[in-house]
């Protein structure tokens, strides 16, 4: 079968890669900037803006493609499922009225408070900046900011640690006043992602990921830092019934999509926060995470093109799902100065990666050399039997890396792991 794949970064190759394991699967891609990791696998490539659903269902349809996997949240906002869903291409990812679990924070925030889904934080939405910033200023205490639209995952801001008050009004008339304002949140931040046909949700390997740009857990968010797996799929401080109701509330949010007619096919990606009453919902996304595809794709044991078809024909089941036993360390690489002022075209040589897996980002390939561009550049993926194995082939591989870039070394490390297992038993 013919699998077409939407995207151009870290997730997408990781994608690609895992369909490439897959038995009599042909794997084709769409992207915006040529992956040279992914440009090399796949049988053909067809550069073109992510969000031109037009152009894209022509390329899928030239090449005779039988589903397409969508990586980024743009194009599921654009409604490329929609497009390529009414000319016969079944598609891993939701329409465009289900994607707003993702790409309209307000619409996610009142569909769990009408269907009584729990983890849901105390909120308002607000779309004139004049009524957000009456809020402000009489509320006391600490406040988490987000637009309502997409933001990359680099859009919140925290009054009382990040912004003081006249920060938060000047951040809201910067977003136009289309803001929640919630309350924050205080624990450990894990993802648990899932498969989903509509109907049956089927979840991935606990993840964390690591958004602060620099080691220490300091500095302003990015897309992630980088990320990690246990080798028996959980979270040392996300317990057994923490766990349990996580995935319970993304039963509940695919139920609840199912009820109103839009059913949610796709990846399901469930950010929360283990707090000291149980986990709440940061937000869901409508895709995998990046850099936490990398993360459960290298070690996914299935044949990812049948749960492509799976998830696709409504006949997804647990029993068909499967992942290796085994730890992950994923180290992205990012440009000097990135997320602020990110250095690009500088050129980069990666050197021997030993046993880790690369995978390509953002970045330029001219003659045979690397060059870095504005966004996060690549991410070896270490694999072990136990964590401090993983993150040891990961640092080993990222550590060869010359040029103008950099990473977080403390990653998987057991010391970065401990302080989250401390910090929670601080709150309970």
């Amino acid at each position: 079968m013919k699998v077409l794949v939407i995207g151009g970064g870290g997730r997408e190759h990781a994608v690609v890669q895992a369909l490439k394991r897959s038995a009599d699967t042909s794997v084709y891609a769409v992207m915006g900037r040529k992956n040279p990791g992914i440009s090399r696998v796949a049988e053909k490539i067809h550069l073109c803006n992510e969000t031109d659903k037009e152009e894209i269902a022509r390329f899928a349809c030239t090449e005779g493609v039988d589903y397409a996997v969508v990586g980024p949240e743009a194009p599921l906002e654009a409604g490329v499922v929609d497009h390529l869903e009414d000319r016969g291409i079944g598609c891993v990812g939701p329409f465009r009225a289900s994607a707003r679990l993702e790409t309209d924070k307000g619409f996610c925030r009142m569909l769990m408070d009408q269907h009584g889904i729990a983890g849901c934080p105390l909120y308002r939405v607000f779309y004139r900046a004049g009524d957000a910033i009456d809020f402000i200023n009489g509320h006391v205490g600490d406040l988490a900011i987000k637009p309502i639209g997409l933001t990359g995952g680099k859009g919140v801001r925290i009054m009382g640690e990040q912004v003081d008050r006249a920060g938060a009004i000047s951040y809201v008339r910067e977003l136009g006043g289309n803001v929640i304002l919630e309350e924050r949140m205080i624990g450990e931040e894990f993802t648990l992602q899932a498969f989903v046909d509509g109907q049956h949700l089927v979840p991935m390997p606990l993840v964390q990921d690591h958004k602060r740009a620099y080691t220490g857990d300091i500095g302003p968010n990015t897309g992630g830092m980088g990320s990690y797996t246990m080798p028996d799929h959980m979270l040392p401080f996300v317990p057994a019934p923490d766990y349990e109701k996580a995935l319970a509330i993304m039963k509940d949010a695919v139920s609840a999509m199912k009820r109103l007619g839009q059913p949610y096919r796709g990846i399901l990606y469930g950010q929360f926060m283990n707090t000291a009453t149980g986990p709440m919902v940061v937000e869901f996304n409508a895709r995998f995470g990046d850099p936490e595809a990398m993360n459960v794709l290298s070690i996914l044991s299935s044949d990812m093109g049948e749960v492509v078809a799976s998830i696709v024909d409504g006949t997804l089941s647990s029993s068909r799902v499967t992942f290796e036993p085994l730890a992950t360390v994923c180290k992205y690489l990012v440009p000097e100065g990135y997320p602020e002022k990110p250095e690009a075209g500088a050129r980069i040589s990666v050197g021997d990666p030993g046993n880790a897996l690369l995978y390509y980002a953002n970045v330029d390939e001219r003659d045979g050399s690397l060059y870095t561009q504005t966004s996060r550049t690549l991410a070896f993926v270490g694999i072990g039997e136990t964590l401090p194995e993983a993150e040891a082939m990961a640092e080993k591989a990222a550590s060869k890396v010359t040029g103008k870039v950099r990473y977080r070394s403390d990653i998987g490390t057991d010391a970065l792991l401990q302080r989250r297992i401390d910090h929670m038993k601080e709150i309970r």
